[in-house]
C-alpha cells in the first residue's frame, strides 16, 4: 500500500495525488501543534514538494517557532481541514498531515518529537477505553 497516495479535506475541495514514499512519519507534541490539533499531537509525513499534485485552493499562516524556523500551515479555505506545514529548513518538502491522507495506506508514525512540550497524559504509557465507534451515552442520573 505504498505510493502513490491520494489526499483529500473534509469537503472534498482540495485533493492530492503524492507519488513519493514518505522520509519520515512522525508525531509532534510542540505547542504550535497542539494548538493546530485543538490539544494533541500532529502525526505528519514528510514529502518532498515536487512529488505532490494539488488542486484546490491552499491558505497559509505562518509564525516563528520556537526553533527559530519559519513555519506555515496549510489548509483549506473552504472547510479548514489541515493539510501541510512548510518549514524554512526544509526547503523542498512538505509536511502533510495524515488525516489529509486517504485510507488505506500503512503509515505510521516511527517518532514522537517535542515530548517535552507534550501533556503528562500523553507520555504516561496508560490505557485509555476504546471504542470501535461512538461510545454508548452516560447513565442516566
Amino acid at each position: 500500500m505504498g505510493a502513490p497516495y491520494s489526499g483529500s479535506c473534509n469537503c472534498g475541495a482540495v485533493t492530492a495525488t503524492i507519488d513519493a514514499e514518505p522520509a519520515w512519519v512522525r508525531q509532534c507534541w510542540c505547542r504550535q501543534c497542539q494548538k493546530a490539533a485543538s490539544g494533541s499531537a500532529t502525526t505528519n509525513a514528510l514529502f518532498p514538494s515536487d512529488a505532490i499534485k494539488l488542486t484546490g485552493e491552499v491558505r497559509w499562516n505562518g509564525y516563528i517557532a520556537e526553533s527559530g524556523n519559519t513555519i506555515e500551515q496549510g489548509f483549506c479555505s473552504n472547510c479548514g481541514t489541515q493539510i501541510f506545514g512548510r518549514n524554512s529548513a526544509r526547503l523542498g518538502a512538505l509536511v502533510v498531515r495524515l488525516g489529509f491522507i486517504d485510507p488505506p495506506h500503512d503509515l505510521r508514525p516511527s517518532s514522537t518529537i517535542w515530548l517535552d512540550e507534550a501533556p503528562d497524559w500523553a507520555k504516561d504509557g496508560g490505557t485509555v477505553e476504546l471504542f470501535p465507534r461512538q461510545p454508548p451515552p452516560p447513565p442516566a442520573s
